[in-house]
């Protein structure tokens, strides 16, 4: 596909994203001579799924041995995970 450097000015993003879609080259001419050709980007390689988080994760210390710390959960003195009881009148 040609098309003049007039008319490309005017409609550059548009035939960016057909071209992006139809994978087509379009040459954009002057005065009817060829000047430049607008060809879709290669798109990035795809990194493979297995293997792609290795060296992510770092030990420190010794993983399986139980720990010497109570949680606030286990001794159910987290604020915000039991509810207080409502004191007021009931409805009868």
């Amino acid at each position: 596909m040609e098309i003049s450097a007039a008319e490309f000015k005017a409609k550059c993003l548009k035939l960016m994203d057909e071209i992006a879609r139809t994978r087509k080259p379009i040459v954009i001419t002057k005065r009817g001579k060829p000047v430049a050709k607008l060809v879709p980007a290669d798109p990035a390689p795809r990194k493979p799924l297995f293997g792609c988080m290795a060296g992510t994760v770092t030990f420190e210390g010794d993983i399986l041995a139980p720990l010497d710390v109570e949680w606030e959960a286990e001794a159910e003195t987290e604020p915000n995970l039991y509810p207080r009881k409502r004191q007021g009148r009931r409805r009868g």
